[in-house]
């Protein structure tokens, strides 16, 4: 197959795969670190990597549901017992789990804080792409809970770090009808 085909049907077949559908197998290390690394491809003004990956190992998934659990607790004195576990399995859900962190720091006042964003969206985005790549399913989420000083406190995150997402990647257990893609005239237009 042509590399334009190829690198179009990498980008039009990936979809976001909801972090309740992966399961195992995951990426093997070789494969990890490959997908990994595709982030290092992202646009990168000043080659500051404003970004960095925290990855999630099966160990630390537990203090990770609980703080899931608090953050649920301090929005919601009122959760039930099913709603307070459900925040917990969340840090439970695929095999490869990453924490996606903006890093603000101003080492260059010519970069914008939002330069270093789309860098970080755009290192996402490469990792989905090669993780798609591998076959895998991927998908981000987040919530009230990673704007919570619990979540930077288990993360140790400093003043300049800021968590965006978390990122799913594992084998798709259940498929969903994929959603309709916008036409190219909903954002594109001409000046």
């Amino acid at each position: 197959m042509p590399m334009d085909q190829f690198a179009e049907q990498l980008i039009h077949g990936r979809a976001h795969i909801s972090p309740k559908r992966l399961g195992n197998p995951g990426p093997s290390p070789s494969q990890k670190e490959t997908i990994l690394l595709a982030a290092n491809a992202a646009p990168d003004h000043g080659r500051m990597v404003p970004w960095r990956f925290i990855e999630i190992q099966e160990s630390s998934r537990p203090a990770l549901g609980e703080v899931f659990h608090h953050c649920l607790l301090d929005r919601d004195q009122e959760a039930t017992e099913i709603q307070q576990q459900e925040a917990r399995d969340k840090a439970s859900r695929g095999p490869l789990l990453l924490l996606a962190i903006a890093n603000y720091q101003d080492a260059n006042n010519d970069i914008s804080k939002q330069e270093k964003l789309v860098s970080l969206g755009c290192a996402i985005q490469n990792i989905l792409l090669s993780a798609h790549a591998f076959g895998f399913g991927s998908g981000l989420s987040s919530g009230r809970a990673l704007q919570s000083d619990r979540i930077r406190a288990l993360f140790q995150l400093t003043k300049d770090e800021e968590p965006i997402c978390f990122i799913t990647i594992g084998t798709v257990q259940k498929n969903k009808p994929g959603r309709i893609r916008p036409s190219l005239s909903e954002y594109h237009s001409i000046f």
